[in-house]
C-alpha cells in the first residue's frame, strides 16, 4: 500500500535538502547524474518494452555518462512495478517505463492506492505500436466490413481473445464491439495467450500488435483485415487501415513512455527528456523499432501529458460504457 503522507513527506524532505544545500533545480540538474540511473520495468525479461528499454540503455548510458540498470518487476497487472516507482524518491535516479496500463487501472481498480496521474510525472513518449484485427484464415472474410456482416449474422464467429480482463485488448475489442454492434464472447486468456487458439481455430479473432501475427499470416493461418495508424505499416502493406476501413474514429495504440516519480526535480525531468528524444532519432533505433512494428517517437514532457490525457479519456469512456470492473 502506498501511504501517502510517508510519500508526501519524502516528496518534501527531498525538496528541502536541495534547498539547503543550496541548490537550483537547474544547479541540481547539472550535477545529474553522478551515480547509475535505474528503470523499474512492471514486465517480464524479454517481453518487447524489455527489450526497447535495454536497446535504448546503451545509448542513454552514452549521452549521459553513466550506467543504466534495468530492473523487472513484473505481476498484478503491471501494478507493482508502477508502485515500487511511485514509492522512489525523487532524485531523478529512478524512472518508470509505462505501458497502457497507466491510463486504464484507475477506471478498472476502485480500490487502487495510488494515483499515476498525480504519482508519476510524464518524461516522454518514445514508442507508439499500432494495433491489428486478425481472423483465423478459415474465417470467410476478406475485410473488415465482411467480417463485421459474418459475425452479426452467425454467432460462432464471434469469439474474440483477450490477454485478460481490462487488458488493453480487451478493451480494444469492447471498444470495436460498440462501435459496429457487435454482440462480442470474450474468451479471456491468463496464462497463455489467444494467439495459439486463433492460429488452430478455437477462436477467431485476436486484437493484437502486429509483430506477434507476422509469422501466422505468412504461413497463412491468420489474415490481419485492419491496422491502427495513419497510414499502412510497411511490413503489411496490403493491409488498410481502421480508417480506410470505415472506422476513423477507432484508433486502438501499444505504448511505451518514461515517468518519473513526483517531486523529481523539473531540470532533471528536462534533461532525460532530451536525452530520450535523442536516442528516438538515431537510425539505428528507428529501424529496430519500424521492424516490431512501432514508431519511434521521442517527445516532450509537455507532448507526453497530453497524449496520457488523451488516452485515459478514451480508455475511461471504454471502461465505463461496458461495466468493467476488477476487484
Amino acid at each position: 500500500m502506498v501511504n501517502y503522507f510517508r510519500l508526501a513527506l519524502r516528496q518534501l524532505l527531498f525538496g528541502a535538502l536541495i534547498c539547503m544545500g543550496g541548490f537550483s533545480s537547474l544547479g541540481w540538474a547539472q550535477d545529474w547524474p553522478s551515480k547509475p540511473i535505474k528503470f523499474i520495468l512492471p514486465a517480464p525479461p524479454g517481453t518487447g518494452p524489455d527489450v526497447d528499454i535495454r536497446r535504448i540503455g546503451k545509448h542513454l548510458s552514452t549521452i549521459l555518462g553513466q550506467s543504466i540498470v534495468i530492473e523487472n518487476r513484473p505481476g498484478a497487472a503491471t501494478r507493482i512495478g508502477v508502485e515500487a516507482a511511485i514509492r522512489s524518491a525523487p532524485d531523478g535516479y529512478t524512472f518508470l517505463v509505462g505501458t497502457p496500463s497507466l491510463t486504464t487501472m484507475q477506471a478498472l481498480y476502485p480500490k487502487l492506492n495510488f494515483d499515476p496521474k498525480k504519482d508519476l510525472i510524464p518524461v516522454s513518449l518514445t514508442s507508439i505500436t499500432n494495433y491489428t484485427l486478425s481472423v483465423n484464415a478459415q474465417v470467410p472474410a476478406k475485410n473488415l466490413g465482411e467480417y463485421v456482416e459474418l459475425a452479426k449474422s452467425d454467432p460462432k464467429y464471434t469469439s474474440i481473445g483477450t490477454f485478460g480482463i481490462g487488458a488493453v485488448n480487451h478493451l480494444a475489442a469492447a471498444w470495436f464491439s460498440n462501435l459496429v454492434g457487435l454482440d462480442a464472447h470474450y474468451i479471456h486468456y491468463s496464462t497463455t495467450g489467444p494467439l495459439a487458439d486463433l492460429a488452430s481455430g478455437q477462436i477467431s479473432v485476436v486484437f493484437e500488435a502486429m509483430l506477434p501475427l507476422v509469422g501466422q499470416v505468412k504461413a497463412g493461418r491468420v489474415r490481419t483485415l485492419a491496422i491502427s495508424g495513419k497510414t499502412r505499416h510497411p511490413l503489411m502493406p496490403d493491409v488498410p487501415t481502421f480508417a480506410e476501413a470505415g472506422l476513423p474514429k477507432f484508433e486502438p495504440l501499444v505504448w511505451n513512455g518514461i515517468l518519473a516519480p513526483a517531486g523529481t526535480p523539473s531540470a532533471i525531468v528536462n534533461k532525460m527528456s532530451a536525452a530520450l528524444s535523442q536516442v528516438a532519432k538515431m537510425p539505428e533505433i528507428v529501424a529496430a523499432r519500424r521492424d516490431v512494428g512501432s514508431e519511434s517517437i521521442g517527445s516532450s514532457p509537455e507532448e507526453f501529458s497530453v497524449f496520457l490525457e488523451t488516452e485515459r479519456s478514451k480508455w475511461t469512456a471504454v471502461i465505463k460504457k461496458n461495466n468493467i470492473v476488477i476487484e
